[in-house]
Order: structure tokens, then sequence, then C-alpha cells
């Protein structure tokens, strides 16, 4: 008689170990939910005035100057952030996995697109277009954390893919690394590329009725 109930045996043990691992699922969710905290926020009557307070002054003094009409946003994909993050955090880890998350961070360096007669050296034309030439665009840069001469902590532009700006003397100390200025003559290969990213959807010229403010 015992072996005609295993199966039945067999079925609500793995359903209780169904449960059990939802309920550890559940429990896992909600201990990350309370880490987390709440979300930055702003009041939009903020946002607006912020907002206004730059087309009615500095993008109109641009337009007017430079006889254009200068893009006011740029917009860039979450699976673009996500993996910009995840490759500084990555290959800055690669050579000093001391270095914690807080020490990282991004600069956003405001930027213009080449004039359009200035364009043929300009690597990324066909993938953007020539109606953002001279808009104002965004650059991220990646930046760590150093103890400047004042005592205090700063952010500093570094380069991840550029092993020179990570001294070996300081590999092996528990305290942030000294960086050394990103030089384009490097002997390491890799430090012909800096790490950095671009590209973000400029309106104008794309239609700006997907704006809220």
């Amino acid at each position: 008689m015992e072996m005609q109930h295993l199966p039945i045996y067999a079925i609500a043990f793995l359903c209780g170990a169904l449960v059990y691992y939802l309920l550890q699922k559940l429990i896992d969710l909600m201990k990350t939910n309370e880490r987390r905290g709440r979300p930055s926020t702003m009041d939009p009557a903020t946002i607006q005035q912020m907002v206004d307070g730059y087309r009615n002054n500095h993008l109109a003094a641009i337009n007017k100057l430079l006889g254009i009409s200068d893009a006011h946003s740029v917009s860039f994909g979450l699976k673009t952030l996500k993996k910009f993050i995840a490759d500084i955090e990555f290959f800055t880890k690669k050579v000093n996995p001391r270095i914690a998350d807080g020490a990282l961070g991004i600069r956003f360096y405001y930027a213009a697109y080449p004039k359009e007669n200035e364009w043929n050296n300009f690597e990324d034309e066909k993938a953007i277009g020539k109606n953002y030439a001279q808009k104002h665009t965004l650059v991220m840069i990646p930046t760590l954390k150093k103890k400047g001469g004042d005592g205090s902590y700063q952010d500093y532009d570094f380069n991840p893919l550029d092993r020179s700006t990570f001294p070996i003397k300081e590999r092996e100390k528990e305290q942030p690394i000294t960086l050394m200025a990103m030089s384009s003559d490097s002997t390491d290969s890799q430090s012909r590329e800096v790490m950095a990213q671009n590209h973000g959807q400029l309106i104008p010229p794309a239609e700006a009725t997907v704006e809220i403010y």
C-alpha cells in the first residue's frame, strides 16, 4: 500500500518545495525593496521652471548667436545606460577589485556636434546624420574618487580601459588609488580609446511631441 502512495508523496514534496522557494523569493524581494528606499523625485513645477529658465535664456541666446535651432533635450535608452554603468564597474574592478561602487561615478560634459562642413572626419557621421550638426549633446565620462592635495575626496575623470591610470603601487593599498593623467601616447594600446558614452536622441531634430516639459 505504501508503494501506491509514493507518487502522492512525491507530488506533495515538490509542491511544498515550490511554495518554499516562492516564499523565499518573495522575502528576498521585500528585503531588496526595503534597502532600496524611496526613489529620487522632484516637484513637476520646479522641473518646469528650470526647463523654462534654460529655454528662455540660454537656449534663446544660443539660437540667436549661432542662427540655429539647438537641441534642448537628449535621451538615452535604459539598456545603453545600464551597459555603460556595468562596463565601468567591470573594467575598473578588473584592474582593482577593492574599488567600491561608491567611489565610481559619471560626469556629464556639455558638448556640441561639429559644423556640417567639418563633418568629414567625424567617425559617427552615418550613425547620427548631419541634422545633428552644431547641436548640443552630452558626453558621459567615468569618474573615480581621489584624495586631493587639501585632503578632501573629489571625483576625478579616469579611463577604466587604460591600465596606466591605476598605478601599481596603489593596487595593494586599502585606500582610493591615485590617478595619473590620461595620455593619448601611452604604451597601453587600449588607452587610445577612452571609455565614454554619447549619441543620445536629440530634440530637435527629433519630434518634441514626446516631451512632457
